[in-house]
């Protein structure tokens, strides 16, 4: 790996994590595009995109480790909303994962572009801010919750995402969970996520060595200011930034898979 390619890989790594932990999300929605356009246009390259997958896989699982980290201490984690949400999305990230390399390349980005599609829709929807005095007054509805994290993470592991890109807004509109627990318990259940997505492309062969450490390395550092920062400004904001995110990413998918 030349100089330049390593540092390369390690911006996409480091401005993708920093958004992870700034918005609560795996950084999968941003770098996926990143590592598939970026390296080929700067003339180094071209990862496939199962390989893309599986470097994504392997980062996400070390970027979302570092932001649950930093959050360890703010007692905004729901607890048992991880426990059924994250048993349900690990079983379905694991074998999308695996499967995923019976799958083309095309097939690997179209389900990153639906993903993303849903994502954006559901972010436009009217939502309302969730008082409450005490974490443990926030309920939920379990099935529902249940199921649409099995889904997210079949889903989502085959992109090697751990999903919290449409897990946010699901949580939000759906479960109706306040914000600021939605972004500290989505990296805690994308965490969960992200070992089975790990696991599952580790053993389907799509994981590059290089590449992912040197993106590991980035996400480690910046996860972490990334929620450090997230803490300072207004949840209308990150939502905001969350919702761009994903719409940029959406279009440039779909454009060139249709074109």
């Amino acid at each position: 790996m030349t100089l330049s390619l390593f540092l390369t890989l390690f911006l996409i790594g480091f401005v993708g994590s920093f958004l992870s932990g700034l918005v609560g999300i795996g950084g999968s929605i941003i770098k996926y595009p990143m590592l598939l356009y970026i390296p080929p246009a700067l003339g180094f390259v071209a990862y496939t995109a199962h390989e893309v997958s599986g470097i994504s896989a392997v980062q996400v699982f070390f970027a979302t480790l570092a932001g649950v980290w930093a959050l360890r201490k703010d007692k905004l984690i729901h607890h048992q909303l991880v426990v059924y949400m994250g048993s349900a999305i690990i079983v379905g990230s694991l074998l999308g994962a695996y499967g995923g390399k019976y799958l083309s390349a095309d097939v690997i980005n179209t389900v990153y572009a639906i993903l993303a599609t849903i994502a954006v829709v559901m972010m436009f929807l009217p939502k309302k801010e969730i008082e409450y005095q005490d974490i443990k007054q926030v309920g939920f509805h379990k099935p529902t919750a249940v199921i649409s994290a099995f889904i997210v993470g079949l889903a989502s592991g085959i992109v090697g995402a751990a999903g919290a890109f449409i897990l946010v807004p699901i949580m939000l509109i759906v479960l109706k969970i306040p914000t600021r627990v939605t972004i500290a318990s989505s990296l805690a259940i994308t965490f969960i996520s992200s070992i089975g997505s790990t696991v599952g492309k580790v053993m389907a062969g799509d994981v590059l060595l290089w590449p992912s450490v040197v993106m590991v390395v980035a996400s480690v550092l910046a996860a972490p200011l990334g929620t450090m920062v997230s803490k300072k400004l207004n949840t209308k904001i990150l939502q905001g930034i969350l919702t761009i995110l994903i719409l940029g990413s959406t279009i440039k998918i779909w454009t060139d898979l249709m074109w």
